[in-house]
């Protein structure tokens, strides 16, 4: 959909859960010694500047990362004070200040940047992005970076090409915008189709809390594909709407969550309610299912 641009919306609270979850599973699977490769189908642009027009004309990061950066625990656990803030929040934050270490929020890594931060030189990176001019951002920033490939092109049908990875260890973050209804159903024949091939790899799948059908029945449709072990995270921080538009908050279904996952989101996702959190709204849902 060469209509969306995810810099209207980069750093909102929906951001903020999708890449503390995206950096902690990341974390948990690079202690093992053997390659992972981590492919994106939305990948975006790769990186924002909070101050250009498009992260400007929304606003969004104002209700996300802006909210949670002025927090005087944000400021102490980044200073080093033990146990201002839960573990998996600190890693993320963390690696925002490495972008920005005069300690003024400008530039904000996308799940592309976050992840060739964390992965070493030999795990394959595989990114598709739809939008031309994304696509060359992404191009531009990434370049030099060993076993990377920036494909134009959509990430619901070039997936299946890629699976399964020759390591046969992977993380796959499915992002979509879901501004088309059709993306419901191209996800999930997208991620049948890729349990078909690969059973066995990390799957991260964000989704919207909106007040549709699509949107509620999704977590259920979800769980119905998963082969085994599988995690839901869900953070709301906006209340309903007369009008019943708007976005009420996000999650994160994990297929094969990573062992340890559990704990580290159990200990943010509260912290995120109440630190994002509007008019009363903030609340925060996991569930999780062992094979």
């Amino acid at each position: 959909m060469l209509a969306y641009r995810h810099a209207f919306h980069a750093g909102n609270p929906a951001d903020m859960l999708k890449h503390i979850v995206l950096v902690a599973a990341l974390r948990l699977l690079l202690a093992k010694p053997k390659a992972l490769s981590y492919i994106d189908t939305h990948a975006g642009a790769g990186s924002y500047d909070l101050g250009e027009r498009m992260s400007q004309r929304l606003g969004e990061y104002h209700d996300g990362v802006g909210r949670a950066w002025q927090r005087d625990d944000v400021r102490l656990g980044l200073q080093g004070e033990p146990g201002a803030l839960p573990p998996a929040v600190l890693d993320y934050l963390q690696l925002l200040l490495q972008r920005n270490p005069d300690g003024v929020l400008r530039q904000l890594p996308g799940s592309p940047q976050l992840a060739a931060g964390l992965l070493r030189a030999e795990d394959p990176m595989r990114l598709f992005e739809m939008h031309p001019a994304d696509a060359r951002s992404l191009q531009r920033g990434l370049a030099g970076r060993p076993h990377t490939s920036v494909i134009p092109g959509d990430g619901f049908a070039g997936l299946k090409s890629l699976l399964p990875p020759p390591s046969r260890r992977a993380l796959v973050l499915i992002d979509p915008s879901y501004e088309l209804r059709t993306d419901y159903a191209r996800l999930l024949e997208t991620l049948r189709e890729a349990l078909q091939r690969f059973a066995t790899g990390v799957y991260l799948i964000w989704y919207p809390q909106l007040q549709t059908l699509e949107s509620r029945d999704l977590p259920r449709r979800l769980r119905g594909l998963a082969p085994g072990s599988w995690l839901d995270a869900r953070l709301r921080t906006a209340p309903a709407r007369a009008d019943g538009f708007g976005l009420l908050g996000s999650g994160m279904f994990v297929i094969h969550p990573p062992y340890g996952l559990q704990p580290l989101l159990q200990a943010a996702g509260p912290w995120l309610a109440q630190a994002l959190g509007r008019d009363g709204a903030g609340r925060f849902e996991l569930q999780a299912h062992e094979a």
